[in-house]
């Protein structure tokens, strides 16, 4: 195994804290968004035959292409069938990515969307009508849903294993994000009561 990022001693029993070699991809779970992004060379996001984001979004808003539709305007028509937000991607060193964009204009650029649709969120969540709200909170689901996917693709995925004496006790594994965070707190939680 592997040299950990992180060891500790806790209550007689050591915590070792390491990099997930084989994590499992977060877009293989049960996702309420959809990521659709193109790239020269990367395969990113969830798979889809668009070659374009105006392809995406034309089809995303059911209308054809002979409109003459403004990338500005599809993104308005966009917004009235779901919920959707602009993926940005950062290549430099490893990928990055998030909705918000980076501040570098050479090595970042937007490479697609997350969102789910009008009817998807009907379904999901039970309600006839869409508030304001719930939109806030559906933004916030595709936000985390993109964060889980960036800790992924970024290698920013742990796991613990306690020893005693060498010997390992137990273990778990798919801990996104930063150790600190939830791992090592999941490991403490871990280590048998011998009171």
């Amino acid at each position: 195994m592997q040299t950990p990022v992180y060891e500790e001693t806790h209550q007689g029993f050591d915590i070792k804290i390491h990099y997930d070699t084989d994590p499992e991809n977060p877009r293989d779970w049960d996702n309420l968004g959809t990521i659709i992004c193109r790239h020269p060379r990367y395969h990113l996001g969830d798979d889809h035959s668009f070659v374009e984001a105006r392809d995406f979004l034309i089809d995303l808003i059911n209308c054809s292409d002979e409109t003459g539709l403004s990338t500005g305007r599809l993104m308005e028509r966009a917004n009235e069938v779901a919920v959707i937000l602009p993926v940005f991607l950062y290549d430099h060193s490893g990928l990055a990515l998030n909705t918000t964009g980076f501040h570098c204009m050479w090595d970042s650029a937007q490479v697609g969307f997350i969102y789910a649709t009008f009817e998807t969120i009907h379904k999901e969540y039970g309600v006839k009508r869409i508030s304001a709200g719930l939109k806030t909170r559906v933004a916030d689901c595709l936000r985390a849903e993109l964060t889980a996917y960036n800790d992924y693709i970024s290698g920013n995925v742990y796991g613990f294993v306690i020893e005693k004496d060498g010997n390992e006790v137990d273990s778990c594994w798919g801990f996104n994000g930063d150790y600190d965070d939830i791992c090592l707190d999941e490991a403490r939680k871990a280590v048998p009561d011998h009171t």
